[in-house]
């Protein structure tokens, strides 16, 4: 496996030019072989035709020994001549070129034959004249055709050769020239830093290399992404944890010192809040650390939403006095998806409505069938119209903020339901005071379960 893509296009350029040029050679032979006998076999018909023609007129005077019909040709590595023999037609040499075998060349009485002649193949065309009574036979060596071939290959074949290391060298230069574009995104790349995600410049990439640095450009957008939300993450857990670890601190000082039982158990108590603020807040930086290394869950099943609220709603504390209410409607809607991602959404959206409901207020959870989603709301104080585009956006407090809140719960919330495929909204409740969050499922809708 050639690891070089450089070397790799070369020898794969160099090998189909050579195939190429030996396909071309082959056709060149091939028809020019075939061309070669139809001129050759053409000439010897005009030249036995011109010694019937000859012998016609010389009639009685007819030298036992005709003169060449073509000169001897010299030169290269043959040579090449005619060969002439007339008969009668009772078998008797009457004349005979110069050079020509003594032997009859051929017995066919006319025609094209190949007869084999003191170890060589001769090719012989034979014209016969019944009036005058002679018979003429014209021929030369299939060798010298052969050879004749073979020199006109040679003569291609030689600055085939002697162009190849020059072309050898130019396909080298020309791909090193066309993988330009790589090596200076290579550069580039090779020059930043950890923290340099600027886009790799693709504007005068070749539309082949344009995939990969699109890819490139939306990677590098994905990790700063990432590390962008690490950076919040770590920034706000080291602001955030501050408080409650002081808090604990000093609450534990206070209970050490007071001599007060009653100053003991309310410093233990605020140790307590403290100690539930910090686990609160560290669970839900883990899921959004872990929701935020995941773009898509596959791992989807058919979900029963009202089990599944109920279940949540029963292991979420609330205060005193708060109604939560699950609406039978609810026991038909059943939603394919991911059942963590959904009772994490659940979970969030739930703990944020009874963190922020006042004692005897109310939660519902509910079926709206236009369009079809479930709806949970509170009769809590709501959200200030100018917050209310901030829901959702991770570590926002509004100014109606809990104690023990971070701003989390609801990014964590939007999150998980997108990585299912569903969708939520954030709003105050049309009628009366009170937040309300919708979850439209959109291309899953919910179904009535069987």
């Amino acid at each position: 496996m050639i690891g070089s893509l450089r070397l790799r296009l070369f020898v794969v350029l160099l090998g189909a030019t050579g195939a190429v040029w030996i396909a071309a050679v082959g056709w060149i032979y091939t028809s020019s072989q075939r061309e070669l006998e139809h001129v050759l076999d053409t000439r010897l018909q005009e030249a036995a035709r011109m010694v019937v023609s000859l012998v016609g007129s010389m009639e009685g005077r007819l030298p036992e020994t005709l003169p060449n019909l073509q000169p001897p040709v010299t030169g290269g590595n043959y040579e090449r001549q005619l060969s002439c023999q007339v008969w009668s037609l009772q078998g008797t040499m009457i004349a005979r070129s110069s050079g020509a075998p003594e032997q009859r060349l051929s017995d066919q009485p006319s025609g094209f034959s190949e007869r084999l002649i003191d170890g060589e193949t001769w090719r012989i065309y034979a014209i016969e004249d019944e009036g005058r009574g002679f018979r003429v036979l014209v021929g030369d060596r299939l060798g010298l055709r052969d050879r004749l071939v073979a020199d006109l290959i040679k003569g291609l074949l030689w600055p085939a050769l002697l162009i190849a290391p020059l072309l050898g060298v130019l396909i080298w230069v020309s791909v090193g020239r066309g993988l330009r574009p790589l090596q200076a995104i290579a550069s580039d790349l090779v020059g930043r830093g950890a923290d340099d995600m600027r886009p790799v410049d693709a504007s005068r990439a070749p539309s082949e290399v344009k995939p990969l640095t699109e890819a490139l450009n939306a990677l590098f957008d994905k990790v700063s992404l990432a590390r962008r939300h690490e950076r919040e993450i770590t920034a706000f857990a080291a602001h955030e944890l501050r408080s409650p670890l002081t808090a604990l601190k000093t609450q534990a000082q206070v209970a050490l010192a007071a001599n007060d039982p009653a100053v003991s158990r309310a410093a233990l108590q605020q140790i307590l809040l403290a100690v539930d603020r910090a686990t609160r807040l560290v669970r839900q930086l883990l899921t959004l650390a872990r929701l935020d290394a995941h773009a898509e869950i596959d791992d989807r099943g058919r979900v029963a939403m009202r089990a599944l609220i109920e279940d949540v709603v029963r292991a979420t504390p609330r205060a005193d006095g708060i109604v939560v209410t699950v609406d039978e409607a609810l026991g038909d809607a059943v939603w394919s998806g991911n059942r963590e991602c959904l009772e994490l959404a659940i979970r969030n959206l739930h703990e944020n409505a009874v963190q922020y409901m006042p004692g005897g207020g109310e939660v519902r959870w509910r079926l709206d069938d236009t369009p079809r989603a479930i709806i949970v709301e509170d009769t809590g104080p709501g959200v200030p119209a100018d917050e209310l585009d901030k829901i959702g956006q991770r570590f926002f407090r509004g100014r109606n903020k809990s104690a023990i809140g971070s701003g989390l719960g609801l990014a964590i919330a939007s999150l998980a339901l997108a990585r299912s495929g569903a969708e939520i909204s954030f709003g105050n409740r049309p009628s009366g005071s009170g937040f309300q969050v919708r979850i439209a499922i959109g291309e899953r809708p919910l179904r009535s379960a069987p």
